[in-house]
């Protein structure tokens, strides 16, 4: 008869801040067998910082689909395994979900230990609504899979939290711009360390405290206010904004690709694009309800 199988423990570190770590992360990083870490340079850090010596073995994306049925293999014998991420909670945005899936098929309890995420870490300071907020982890990198994204997200009305690199925040406040309007927003960096930053304004405001121009390091989240249905367009919005689609689609039918169709028509129609945008995006969602 089969032995009991082992606890594959889900175990969230600090995001900065080492004294953010719980005692039961302490606890169980100490008692397990060994530590499944994205890093194992960089969580030996932490171990050695609070004096912890159990063994460590790579887990990250380029070997995750081999490690995942390995480590599953271990736990079934009988040993405790504990997954960590570089920083915050494993599996959001980070490497996990196969070994998760894989432990529950084969009957391996699975016990999340809670703690750090910085998405959540930045919502609760950052001014904005709390009581709905939609997680859309990293954006595209390609600047048309991105644009498609924000334009699908457009309409929700829950503050929209996304995780950002510095090197493409630039680009991607010119494009939440243009999409959503100018909407209040703010940007959470380097978050429970020294330098730590919240830049508040809006996302043209933002666009300019964080252009192309100005580098700027350090991982951030990015949070932009939700539309809100009392925030409708005015009677005098909406027939701009059915003028401004019917001409677009005809200078679509001329030859122009959509973007230069609709900074043709803004032009035309005395619009800032961003505005534009705006209204061209809440005109379409009106007519598919």
């Amino acid at each position: 008869m089969p032995g009991m199988p082992g606890t594959l423990y889900i175990v969230a570190t600090p995001i900065g801040n080492l004294e953010d770590i719980t005692q039961r992360a302490l606890r169980v990083l100490r008692e397990v067998n060994l530590i499944a870490c994205e890093d194992t340079r960089h969580t030996h850090k932490l171990l050695n910082h609070f004096g912890i010596d159990t063994k460590t073995i790579s887990y990250h994306e380029h070997n995750e689909r081999e490690r995942a049925t390995e480590l599953c293999e271990l736990l079934e014998t009988g040993k405790n395994v504990a997954l960590v991420s570089d920083a915050g909670t494993p599996l959001i945005s980070d490497p996990g979900f196969r070994i998760v899936q894989i432990a529950i098929e084969r009957d391996i309890p699975v016990v999340s230990i809670p703690g750090p995420a910085a998405f959540v870490t930045a919502q609760a300071a950052a001014g904005l609504p709390t009581d709905e907020f939609f997680f859309g982890g990293f954006l595209p990198a390609r600047t048309n899979a991105r644009r498609a994204k924000l334009q699908q997200l457009s309409a929700i009305p829950a503050t929209l939290v996304f995780y950002e690199a510095p090197h493409r925040i630039a680009k991607t406040l010119h494009d939440a711009l243009e999409i959503f309007g100018d909407r209040e927003a703010v940007i959470a960096r380097e978050l429970t360390k020294v330098h730590e930053e919240f830049a508040r304004g809006t996302l043209s405001d933002l666009g300019k405290r964080f252009s192309e121009n100005t580098p700027v390091r350090g991982e951030m989240v990015l949070m932009i206010n939700g539309t809100h249905e009392d925030k409708a367009p005015t009677k005098s919005e909406r027939g701009t904004g059915s003028q401004l689609i019917e001409r677009v689609r005809a200078l679509e039918k001329e030859g122009l690709n959509p973007k230069d169709a609709l900074k043709t028509a803004a032009r035309e129609l005395g619009m800032k694009r961003a505005e534009a945008y705006r209204l061209m995006v809440a005109q379409k969602n009106r007519r598919s309800k």
